[in-house]
């Protein structure tokens, strides 16, 4: 009996280890899943936080461009106007140096001190 009894005692002993390790690796899966989680919430978190991001810079690169936009077509617009008269300035004055140098067809015009 005294065998059976220590027998009993190895089995019991051996069958609490196996639980005991069954136990550790439960915990171990579920701190593993918990971490998991955790990271997945954390990533979850960073990519809206960069889609935040990504849509402020888009639309600041846009109110940007729309400014940059207006400014120069007013420039444009300006120096196109400012050409024109220059230009014409120049027909006008080419004009009147033709009409001078046919001179001999037309009078002259005196000047008045």
């Amino acid at each position: 009996m005294k065998i059976a009894s220590v027998i009993v005692a190895l089995v019991v002993t051996a069958a609490f280890t196996a639980l005991g390790q069954d136990g550790v690796v439960q915990d171990v899966k579920h701190d593993a899943k918990k971490a998991g989680e955790t990271i997945k919430d954390g990533l979850q978190t960073a990519g809206e936080k960069t889609k935040e991001a990504a849509k402020t810079v888009g639309k600041k690169t846009k109110e940007t461009v729309l400014t940059v936009g207006e400014k120069t077509a007013g420039t444009t617009q300006k120096t196109h106007h400012k050409s024109r008269k220059t230009s014409n300035k120049a027909n006008a004055q080419s004009t009147e140096e033709q009409t001078t140098d046919r001179g001999s067809d037309t009078a002259a015009p005196n000047p008045t001190p």
